[in-house]
Parts: C-alpha cells; structure tokens; sequence
C-alpha cells in the first residue's frame, strides 16, 4: 500500500487513540468538576487554539440551505456527543464507556447503508446483533461499585453519545466533498464552545485550591489534543474514504479506554463482562469482514 493511501488511515488511527485516551481523563476531571465546566473548559481551550489558523477555516463553498445540514451536524457532535458522554462517565466506568463505542462502526454501516447508498452485507448485520446483545450483557452483569454508581443509567448514556456521533459521521461525510476539513473542525469547535457556555457559573463557583497543575494539564490535553487535534484527524480522514470503513477503525477506542481504565483508574472487569466485551469485539469484528 502506498503511503499516500496509507495517510487517511493513520489519520483516523490517531484521532481514535486520542478519543479512547479521553475516557480516563475525563473521568479523573468529573471527579472535582461538573461536566458542563468540564466541556466548556477544554472546548474554550480548543478555540483559542484555533483562533490564529481562524482565516483557513472561514467556510467558502457555502450554499443556499447548507444550514440544515450543518446546525444538525454540530448539534449532534460535539454538543449532543459530548453532552451524554460527560455525563455517562460520572455514571459508569471509563472501561465500559469504551466498550460501548464499538457499537458506532455498526450504527455508521446501517445509517451509511440507507442514507449514503454504502453497502451492508450478512455478516454486517449478524454482527450488529451480536455487538447490541454483547452491550446488553455487558450492562445487566454490570454490578455497582465505588467508581459506578448507575451503571445502567451511564451506559444507556453513551449509547445516546454514539447515536449522536453516528448522525455526525453521515452528516460530515455529505459535507466533506465541499467544506475542508478544519472549516468542519472551526463550526464544531465554536458550537460546542457556546452550547457549553453555561459552564463558566460552574467554574466562577469553585475553590481555587482544586485548580492543581494535574486538572489545568488535562483539560489542555482535551481541548488541544482531542476536541481539536482529533476532530481535524478524523474529519479529514472521513473525507478520502468510505463512512464505513472510516467508522471501522473506532474499534480500537475500547481497547485504549480499557488498557488506560486498568493502568490509570484501576478498573476491573469480571469474568461476565469480560464475556461480554468478548461478543461484543467479536460482533464488530465479523460486521467488518469481506
């Protein structure tokens, strides 16, 4: 394969890693922050960042009626996304989170499938099956614990999260033949900065002394590294191939999420769930082969 072929892919690797590194980050945040701080913190981060490059992204390709394309897509991410997201990992654990996310390349193949004309085969569907069943387990055999206090509560809220960045996967692929990738980027950026907003209360409430180098180092790495860094990754990379296939590679966010969740967090799985996890990467698995 050549290398020029192979940069979409490795776009799209990086952008992946960065998101499965984020559940354990925003987990060690919510710990002292509300959600909504914790959003507008590191999206305000990420438009700063974006502010001297701000020329690149002024949208010139715009045409009549685009708005009902893109208000829809940056509602669905990064505002709905992140919106469930946050408030899933205050619920359940950064593991689990992550484990759930392999359901999206399913939900892209079944929404490209009837939106985008892509193709979806037997194996895709049995595999959708076997992936919801696995999360359906995985949430029933999920007891409470010290760090998941409603486990069925966080895990029906990243579903949502996936829903909603399913809809933005089929909404940017739309878009991508005519918008760049960091004009995408900009609006999603500056949506989810004002959706988030009401944070700055939260902020502007709290003791000075929790804002050690530790929380002030993460919501830098969140704002730079993954609300902007990955948006501009994925969103270009989305754009050189298939929905499909783009959405494929985010099997890989449950397997960072875990290794991170047990070397960061300290979470477990038991044996169940470990069965469950198991049906569910082997139902993303089977939908992706040929």
């Amino acid at each position: 394969m050549k290398i020029k072929s192979m940069l979409p892919i490795l776009s799209i690797l990086g952008a992946v890693f960065l998101w499965g590194s984020s559940f354990s980050a925003m987990r060690i945040l919510l710990q002292d922050l509300n959600p909504f701080a914790v959003m507008f913190g590191r999206l305000f981060i990420a438009f700063v960042f974006i502010i001297p490059i701000s020329g690149k992204m002024f949208p010139k390709s715009y045409q009549k009626g685009d708005w009902k394309i893109l208000l829809p897509m940056v509602l669905f991410q990064p505002c709905l996304y992140f919106l469930f997201e946050s408030n899933a990992l205050i619920f359940t654990t950064s593991s689990q989170a992550g484990i759930i996310s392999a359901c999206l390349p399913l939900m892209v193949a079944v929404a490209a499938f009837f939106f985008l004309s892509e193709s979806m085969n037997a194996k895709t569907i049995i595999g959708l099956i076997l992936s919801i069943s696995g999360v359906i387990l995985l949430t029933l055999f999920q007891s409470e614990q010290a760090n998941a206090s409603r486990p069925v509560l966080g895990n029906l809220l990243e579903v949502f999260a996936m829903a909603s960045a399913c809809a933005n996967i089929i909404l940017i692929k739309k878009l991508s033949s005519r918008y760049n990738t960091w004009s995408l980027t900009g609006m999603q950026i500056c949506a989810g900065t004002l959706f988030f907003l009401p944070g700055i209360r939260y902020i502007s409430i709290m003791d000075p002394s929790i804002w050690t180098m530790k929380l002030i180092g993460l919501l830098f790495y969140l704002g730079i590294c993954v609300s902007f860094l990955s948006f501009g990754l994925y969103n270009w990379g989305i754009s050189k191939i298939e929905a499909s296939r783009a959405s494929i590679f985010i099997n890989l966010i449950p397997v960072t999420a875990i290794l991170l969740g047990w070397l960061i967090l300290g979470e477990t799985l038991n044996p169940k769930q470990i069965a469950a996890t198991v049906i569910v990467i082997f139902g993303v698995f089977l939908s992706n082969q040929n």
